[in-house]
């Protein structure tokens, strides 16, 4: 008997990683087809990075501590470019409950918080895919085309879309119409971006917004990637790393924000109902 429990515990396990998996492949396949939404969702950092961060570049001096200021950009904007695939994953939960396809989901003889992962993994590859092709643009930004500084971006990057589509899937578990939802995504997305450093530096804010800003998670996600752009980048076009916490630290409060998320996420998935 214990023989043939300790046999069924692997195979059980495995039953729950193929139904992730599946999840995972149909949001791949969502993705990969809808090229259409792709180059909508890249327009508006290419848009920010090309335009708005040259532009601005001639009006921003360097010694506000930005450096060149597209250098100074393009780390919010990788960070703008994986946040809103990894927060739509969360709407994809929304619209396949209002489709009726999540109950065919449901019934389905696994896990509900497999379900989710594998939900929450296709939006964290949706967000890294798009983020490694704003990564493409990095000479534009005075940003060297270093191996060791590409795979360090796309490492933090991988953490902080998990990050941003915990968070979605907690909005989505939570939220069960479609249009409360988008109401939500749109009042939550922009202040989360300007609120993390990710346009201008902390430094030198009036004392509340510089608490907000602290109070914002998104902050310790663009930390990380302007502290690899300023390692790497020309002296001339590096900005300033400011004085924040470790980039570890930063790290710690990113993986921990996402297992939490996950975590709520899952555990309000799980209930019937």
């Amino acid at each position: 008997m214990t023989a043939v429990a300790a046999a069924a515990v692997p195979a059980g396990v495995r039953h729950e990683v193929r139904a992730a998996r599946v999840v995972w492949q149909r949001e791949m396949m969502r993705f990969l087809r809808n090229r259409g939404r792709l180059a909508v969702t890249l327009v508006q950092p290419v848009f920010l990075l090309l335009v708005l961060g040259t532009g601005l570049s001639v009006l921003v001096p360097s010694t506000a501590g930005t450096g060149d200021y597209r250098t100074y950009l393009f780390p919010g904007v990788l960070t703008m470019t994986v946040q809103m695939p990894a927060i739509g994953a969360g709407a994809s939960i929304v619209w396949d409950r209002e489709a009726g396809f999540l109950r065919e989901m449901l019934v389905a003889p696994v896990r509900r918080g497999s379900l989710l992962l594998g939900k929450c993994a296709g939006g964290t590859t949706v967000a890294i895919c798009q983020g490694v092709l704003v990564l493409s643009l990095a000479g534009t930004a005075h940003v060297p085309y270093d191996p060791a500084l590409l795979a360090t971006l796309t490492g933090e990057l991988a953490l902080s879309a998990l990050a941003l589509t915990a968070l979605g899937a907690v909005a989505a578990v939570c939220i069960s119409r479609v249009e409360t939802f988008q109401a939500v995504l749109s009042f939550a997305m922009t202040p989360l971006l300007f609120l993390s450093g990710a346009m201008f530096p902390l430094a030198g804010l009036p004392r509340w917004l510089t608490v907000i800003c602290l109070a914002n998670p998104l902050t310790y996600a663009v930390d990380p990637l302007r502290r690899a752009v300023a390692a790497h980048a020309p002296a001339a076009a590096a900005p300033s790393p400011g004085r924040q916490l470790p980039v570890a630290a930063e790290l710690g409060i990113t993986a921990a924000l996402a297992a939490t998320a996950l975590a709520v996420a899952a555990h309000r998935f799980a209930r019937p109902g």
